[in-house]
């Protein structure tokens, strides 16, 4: 079975989101998921298992009248092709054409001035707009294009017959066909600014990556892109640059700024052998560093690419918006003409005005607001969460936690610190409790497990007798064997019987010589959380594999009643399983031994990880260690989704109400104009209040 592979291709020409919907309608009629079509970053992506179907793709994305490039950065459009051009070369005649009316220049109400005026706007018009429909109606997806040139055509050609025929001048409706043609342009220039402060998130962290790096070679250093470096290079980071890749400190200290990836305020202190990550500033001191991970490998680029799949993904929610816009042109067609009949026939009014009505049907209509609807409020919510080290997983994943009934947290490393503090070692028939602290320091820094790490930083500046291991060896799920240089062999891990609060025990050749109680922190955030949970109707659940009087323990101490302890992974699947039947359910986890559960849960979330192993298991990856994120990821989700209903409510309720009115008479057909262009800046304007909204 071939591999699902994502194809992204550069797209020039696309000037609105009816452009995008076009490209997306065409992807989608070839069988391809998880489409993306962002016409303001000229982007569009798409998923396939049959890579060989690209270029019949491209090329019907090109017979719609777009063009397919392979670097954009070498790529810029000329002066013509720029919306904002467009827009102010119509204005400088569109605005002589508007003046007849109320300028004393007599000049400027004849026919021939007004069809001169009118012709290089309606050349500029077949040519942006025309084009788009005539190759829309031809791949048999009519666009919102085809409104506007049937539009403004019937406007000119009505007029041009009554130029040719001197009918007089009440056959002469120039100025409507230019100010349709103008208005709409000056929607789109608004239209693709907005949108473009919708992705600002993804370009910010793009901008990121953008950095030159010091490069050590021979003896001296050499000032390369980050885009050189390759896995291995020492590079040197002074204070105040970014880091260029992801690395290993080789020497040097410093404080270091992770917030534009973390969220977190506090700079993070690095010395000898910690790990920094590309794109995070040096605040104070200098490091000396290996490149280990570099290109599309580094956490940015994935964050990066995670944002942008993510856009991909849509909500349910959409699918009713996405239904309409796919028949809403042919249907806007069909009452226009009915409108033209039934005035000119059944009601007995002028050709002008049935013309006018049934004009005024086709501007009005936008069926463009229904496309931005989701996709604006989505990047939003997930650019702000972004910036808040939260990284969501589309849209679909917001509307996933809607309505949340169950918060399924692990312990370890999730309600706790993951720091364990040694409370006691118990040492059997006499042993010497320096020759213990020295086998357990010697076992334990062979492993990397947190509690390892823990336990050697506690006991090394203890007094303890060295033992030198011969060989030392993890066994998943149990603990450490060893054997030292003189053939004795150890094993330490989890007590297999409850002697109190010890849960490790320590044998030397299958001989019982300590137990030792452990335990981690609570986070002083932990409680607060629960508390806030509780306000929000959701109530919290402990699911871990720690002792049950452990996972109680903790439990008591922050507010949470429902409490599974000793759980396997598989029968922490079968606990979330019982949750789901009840209600929605989030597990939160640290993304690497709860991998089965974040998955089976109906959205898993990854505390402080950002590991690919955390990224491909959990479909929320909270990068810093505040607790509040939990909250605020769930407040973020739940404001988009609001905007969401209340841009496609305004795009719904703007054409129920608008083409009855147009369709009769009571709409002119410039100010329909108008007010479809502006209708599109309404439901983004509302998408952007998003960025700042004060969440609840």
């Amino acid at each position: 079975m071939a591999t699902e592979q994502l194809i992204e291709l550069n797209v020039t020409g696309m000037h609105c989101n009816n452009c995008a919907i076009s490209i997306h309608n065409l992807l989608e009629k070839k069988g391809l998921q998880n489409i993306l079509v962002d016409f303001a970053g000229e982007e569009v992506k798409f998923s396939t298992n049959d890579d060989t179907k690209v270029p019949e793709i491209i090329k019907g994305i090109e017979q719609l009248g777009y063009k397919v490039i392979d670097d954009p950065t070498l790529h810029s459009p000329k002066f013509y092709e720029k919306i904002e051009n467009k827009f102010i070369f119509c204005l400088i005649f569109t605005v002589p054409l508007l003046l007849h009316m109320i300028s004393p220049w007599h000049f400027l109400q004849e026919p021939i001035v007004q069809l001169l005026l009118c012709i290089p706007v309606f050349l500029v018009g077949c040519l942006h707009f025309g084009r788009s429909a005539f190759s829309s109606v031809k791949n048999g997806l009519p666009n919102m294009d085809v409104l506007i040139f049937v539009g403004s055509s019937a406007a000119f050609i009505y007029s041009l017959v009554g130029t040719i025929e001197n009918m007089g001048e009440k056959y002469q409706f120039y100025e409507t066909c230019a100010t349709i043609i103008t208005l709409v342009l000056l929607g789109n220039v608004f239209e693709k600014r907005s949108v473009t402060q919708t992705t600002s998130a993804v370009k910010d962290l793009v901008k990121i990556q953008q950095v030159n790096a010091t490069r050590v070679i021979n003896g001296g250093t050499e000032v390369i892109s980050a885009r050189d470096v390759v896995v291995g290079d020492i590079l040197l980071v002074n204070q105040g640059d970014k880091i260029p890749v992801d690395g290993d400190v080789l020497s040097g200290d410093a404080s270091v700024d992770e917030s534009m990836l973390t969220g977190e305020s506090l700079p993070v202190e690095k010395k000898k052998y910690d790990k920094v990550i590309g794109g995070t500033i040096i605040q104070h001191g200098n490091i000396k560093m290996m490149a280990t991970k570099v290109g599309s490998n580094t956490v940015l680029a994935q964050i990066i690419d995670l944002m942008k799949k993510a856009q991909a993904a849509k909500p349910p929610v959409q699918k009713l918006g996405d239904k309409v816009a796919s028949v809403f042109v042919p249907a806007v067609i069909l009452i226009a003409l009915l409108t033209f009949v039934v005035t000119y026939y059944a009601a007995h009014t002028g050709m002008q005005t049935a013309l006018m009505n049934a004009i005024a049907v086709l501007v009005i209509s936008c069926p463009c607001a229904m496309g931005l609807a989701t996709p604006t409020a989505v990047m939003v919510g997930l650019g702000r969460a972004a910036k808040n080290g939260i990284l969501i997983k589309g849209g679909d994943t917001i509307e996933a936690v809607a309505n949340t009934k169950f918060v399924v947290f692990d312990k370890t490393g999730t309600l706790t610190t993951g720091k364990f503090r040694i409370h006691e070692i118990k040492v059997e028939d006499g042993n010497d409790i320096e020759q213990v602290r020295g086998i357990i320091v010697a076992i334990e820094e062979r492993s990397n497990h947190p509690i390892a790490k823990s336990l050697v930083n506690e006991l090394k500046p203890l007094l303890q007798q060295k033992v030198i291991l011969l060989k030392a060896a993890e066994e998943k799920g149990l603990g450490m064997r060893a054997e030292d240089v003189e053939g004795n062999h150890y094993f330490l891990g989890t007590a297999k019987s409850s002697d109190g609060d010890f849960n490790l025990s320590l044998y030397k050749n299958q001989k019982l010589l300590a137990q030792i109680a452990i335990d981690d922190e609570i986070k002083p955030d932990a409680a607060t959380l629960i508390t806030q949970l509780k306000k929000m109707g959701i109530m919290p659940v402990l699911l871990s594999g720690d002792k049950q009087s452990r996972c109680l323990k903790v439990a008591n101490a922050i507010g949470i009643t429902d409490v599974h302890g000793e759980k396997l992974p598989d029968e922490k699947l079968a606990v979330i399983d019982i949750y789901k039947q009840k209600g929605k359910t989030i597990m939160i986890g640290d993304g690497i031994n709860d991998a089965p559960a974040l998955t089976q849960a109906d959205v898993g979330v990854s505390m402080n990880d950002a590991s690919q192993v955390a990224i491909q298991s959990a479909r929320v990856i909270l990068l810093n260690t505040d607790l509040h994120s939990v909250v605020k990821f769930l407040q973020i989700s739940k404001h988009t989704l609001i905007t969401i209903k209340q841009n496609l409510f305004w795009a719904f309720a703007y054409n129920v109400v608008a083409i009855p009115i147009a369709a009769l008479g009571f709409l002119n057909p410039m100010v329909g104009a108008f007010a479809m262009a502006f209708s599109d800046v309404v439901v983004i304007g509302n998408s952007l209040r998003l960025k700042a909204k004060r969440l609840s």
